[in-house]
């Protein structure tokens, strides 16, 4: 069954005429995860705040809907999309300082959480302390009076999770949750992440510029690249036959488990076109070694079947 679908949102900012996010179609079911993937400035930030409401000031979603559960997001007013965020659809954001208020101490922020969604049934701080626990923070006692600053960015990052689990929503929104961590801290809060998701049988939408961050973590892949969706498909399909010259950039520019730890990585040339000045062609064209006239005149449209489409007229690996 269909959690969320988001179909055809296009995304601008109002002070000029310039497209951010163009026509992106994707759908996430229950209990399924799905990847959003591509540069900074491709639009994914943006079409998942979108979900939420949020878009920043001077920004708004221009076209397309959104449903949750049956129901049309943009239909509902500020306070019914204010008891939805946190109790149905929640987000991890990517850095915890701004997410927490430095000023309030831990318990009172989480109780606050609490406290402003009534409609979801007496919660008390044995609640608090409950998913404390689950994320990894230990002494919880101390933690709760505790100020986010006299935690490691780790720890912060697991408060954050656990905030985002307080109310048990349906949907959680990743937004590159390990960006600002060391290695080996990213892997604790993946796992830790991926691991929640299972017990609570959450759906997720991940949305990362890394491939190599979610192959083990998703169901299903969009590809973005200037505002637009260039392929779409599950991980199989999308890691073992990738169609589009972008998708394979940027697995190409992985490193290999298997090679050598000086190996020379992969880079894909140029830098990412601007969305509103794409125009009626292929936006990535001037990266592509592939790209012929047809590409730099017209905009290819995504095809294919459920499994995998892509947005491309001369697909790698079919005949050119």
């Amino acid at each position: 069954m269909s959690l969320i679908q988001v179909s055809n949102l296009s995304i601008y900012t109002s002070q000029e005429p310039r497209v951010l996010v163009n026509d992106v179609s994707f759908e996430i079911h229950e209990g399924e995860a799905v990847g959003l993937v591509g540069e900074s400035g491709s639009g994914k930030t943006l079409s998942a705040l979108s979900i939420l409401g949020l878009l920043p000031r001077g920004v708004e979603a221009t076209h397309g809907e959104i449903r949750f559960l049956g129901r049309s997001l943009d239909d509902l007013d500020s306070e019914s999309m204010r008891k939805i965020r946190g109790s149905e659809i929640a987000m991890i954001y990517q850095d915890p300082m701004t997410a927490l208020n430095p000023v309030m101490k831990l318990g009172d922020q989480l109780m606050e959480v609490i406290e402003s969604h009534p409609e979801v049934g007496e919660l008390t701080i044995e609640r608090v302390k409950e998913v404390l626990r689950d994320v990894g923070i230990p002494d919880i006692e101390r933690a709760i009076n505790s100020y986010p600053h006299e935690f490691s960015g780790g720890m912060r990052q697991r408060i954050v999770i656990a905030m985002a689990l307080l109310l048990s929503p349906k949907l959680l929104i990743a937004d590159e949750p390990t960006t600002a961590l060391d290695v080996t801290i990213q892997q604790q809060i993946l796992a830790l992440v991926a691991e929640e998701r299972q017990k609570r049988k959450l759906s997720m939408l991940w949305i990362t510029h890394d491939l190599g961050v979610v192959a083990n973590l998703v169901d299903r892949l969009h590809v973005m690249y200037a505002g637009r969706i260039v392929e779409s498909g599950t991980v199989k399909e999308i890691f073992e036959n990738p169609q589009h010259p972008y998708t394979q950039g940027l697995l190409s520019s992985l490193p290999s488990p298997r090679g050598a730890s000086r190996e020379r990585l992969s880079s894909i040339p140029g830098v990412p076109e601007k969305p509103w000045l794409v125009g009626s062609s292929c936006a990535f064209a001037p990266r592509c070694s592939f790209a012929t006239d047809k590409c730099r005149q017209e905009l290819p449209g995504l095809s294919g079947n459920s499994a995998h489409k892509v947005a491309c007229f001369y697909p790698l690996g079919a005949s050119r």
